[in-house]
């Protein structure tokens, strides 16, 4: 069964997602930390792991399929879910694969890299907008969609 798992912590389209998910039925697990509310819709459980960098991240990869779709910003758990089988979907609506995953890890090394190297080299990225949210839509309904014709 297809179930969408979002990246919870910072993710500005949480509602997006949860407007999806009700309207093609499809099951919701939002992974975070703490601090988000339950949502009221039965479709979207909140699973709250233990504080700590990344054990959000390890829950979604162990336990994310083929057929699912995870939402995230972190380029090294889209890698592991996209290994697992799953979909992956930016916030901005990128669409995460095989073919541009490897790319996107080698940019967020190398920024690393640069930021490590200068600590006053602080790469500040473009601020979420309006198109960014609907690019979002369109590209979670068609992942979803796919998502659940391959089941």
């Amino acid at each position: 069964m297809t179930t969408l798992y979002v990246d919870a912590d910072a993710c500005p389209v949480k509602s997006e997602v949860e407007r999806v998910a009700t309207r093609l039925d499809i099951p919701v697990v939002l992974v975070c930390n703490g601090g988000l509310r339950p949502s009221r819709n039965p479709l979207v459980s909140l699973r709250i792991v233990a504080e700590g960098p990344d054990v959000a991240d390890k829950w979604i990869a162990e336990h994310c399929g083929p057929g699912d779709v995870v939402i995230t910003a972190d380029i090294p758990l889209a890698d592991r879910c996209l290994k697992a089988g799953s979909h992956v979907l930016q916030h901005d609506g990128q669409i995460l694969n095989q073919s541009n995953i490897g790319g996107r890890l080698a940019t967020r090394d190398l920024m690393q890299d640069i930021r490590a190297a200068d600590p006053f080299h602080q790469g500040g990225g473009r601020s979420f907008s309006q198109a960014d949210r609907s690019r979002f839509l369109q590209a979670l309904d068609r992942l979803a969609r796919l998502a659940l014709k391959q089941q």
